[in-house]
């Protein structure tokens, strides 16, 4: 069925989305939020936050790169 595979926004839409699954892979694997060591909202929260922060840290030279 091509009737949602025909729009052109609809690559643009999936080329967006990997963007966002590899910043949520990265956060379960190496962020450690795969299996949470907290139990609570707030503490899972915190965690959370804690490790899209680092994230932020790791892709900060490539976004910083002259090219």
């Amino acid at each position: 069925d091509g009737r949602t595979t025909r729009h052109p926004g609809y690559a643009v839409s999936q080329r967006l989305r990997k963007r966002i699954e590899e910043a949520f892979g990265w956060i379960k694997t190496t962020g450690g939020l795969r299996k949470t060591r907290h139990r609570g909202l707030a503490r899972v929260g915190w965690m959370f936050t804690l490790s899209v922060a680092a994230y932020n840290l790791v892709r900060l030279p490539k976004l910083l790169a002259v090219t």
